[in-house]
């Protein structure tokens, strides 16, 4: 059966301590792609996640930007895709381009002379919304679960990838969430088949590791959708490996393929279309929950499961 639960680390899990003392920043968690914005004067540069420059592939980033009044600034966003309706576009339709790209700004680390980034939370976003209400990120603040989880049904209803929560008094710490900055996002798990697996390589070298994974097709076949070697640990990788050689049917290269018997839970985010797969669809960071010795083959979740579960999301039409 289709499960969907809220994330491996639910709302309700943050620390009570957190909730009780100060309370946290709930914000939009967007799906699409990470964007530092460094302008002096009239001079605009976008730098991505991995620090390329990016300028010229953002105009509508730049063209927002050079509205902002300060003549210095650093700042951190995400560029994102919507449609008609204001529902945000799936991840793969922002990377290719297929709608305009709206700037979301969810931090200011400079703004003029004032150099933001020791400061606490609640004072750079404060700085932010001065600085550019109508372009940041809708928040709320909270230390009440209950409100902080209906924010976050909110979200995901919306469309949006999830939420992050960050500590108010928590400095700007590049690249590292911790405690402090937790990204909370909508999780689906399904029960799916392994078609075969790949050797792995380096500390990976002599276990089988990467598998592919398989819904039911309704005619008693088999549809692959994707690969994944997440979630593993060393133990599995060993019971895998002996697991899937006992019931090997057939090899390519490095590929073992085996009779489709062994039943994994798989955790994933999305779905999105693939043009690699027969069923034209794919799970996005997919990962193994663990292996269900109490089902068989026969109850997988079938590819009409997975479609589902791509029209709500507005991956395809319905």
């Amino acid at each position: 059966m289709t499960k969907f639960a809220h994330r491996d680390l639910m709302l309700a899990t943050l620390a009570k301590a957190a909730f009780s003392q100060s309370g946290w920043i709930f914000e939009l968690k967007l799906d699409g792609f990470r964007v530092q914005i460094h302008k002096d004067g009239e001079r605009i540069r976008v730098f991505s996640r991995a620090l390329n420059d990016v300028t010229a592939q953002v105009p509508e980033v730049v063209a927002a930007t050079a509205q902002l009044s300060a003549r210095r600034l650093i700042l951190d966003g995400e560029a994102s895709a919507f449609g008609p309706g204001g529902r945000p576009l799936p991840f793969q339709d922002t990377m290719r381009r297929q709608g305009a790209l709206r700037l979301t700004l969810f931090d200011a680390l400079l703004v003029d002379d004032q150099t933001l980034l020791a400061s606490p939370a609640r004072a750079r976003f404060a700085a932010l919304g001065e600085l550019a209400p109508a372009l940041a990120v809708p928040r709320l603040i909270t230390a009440d679960p209950a409100e902080a989880n209906a924010y976050f049904e909110t979200a995901i209803a919306q469309g949006h990838e999830g939420v992050m929560a960050k500590a108010l008094d928590a400095a700007y710490d590049a690249g590292n969430r911790g405690a402090a900055w937790l990204k909370i996002k909508k999780v689906y798990r399904l029960d799916l088949v392994v078609l075969a697996a790949e050797w792995g390589s380096g500390r990976r070298r002599g276990w089988l590791s990467n598998i592919h994974l398989g819904a039911r097709d309704g005619a008693g076949g088999w549809v692959m959708l994707g690969k994944t070697f997440k979630g593993m640990t060393d133990e599995m990788l060993a019971w895998q490996t002996a697991q899937f050689l006992a019931r090997e049917v057939d090899r390519d290269g490095h590929v073992v393929f085996v009779r489709p018997e062994l039943v994994a839970e798989i955790a994933f985010n999305d779905v999105q279309r693939s043009s690699r797969y027969p069923g034209g669809l794919a799970l996005r960071i997919a990962r193994v929950v663990r292996y269900r010795d109490d089902k068989t083959a026969a109850e997988v979740d079938t590819i009409d499961a997975v479609r589902a579960i791509a029209v709500r999301d507005g991956v395809v039409a319905e």
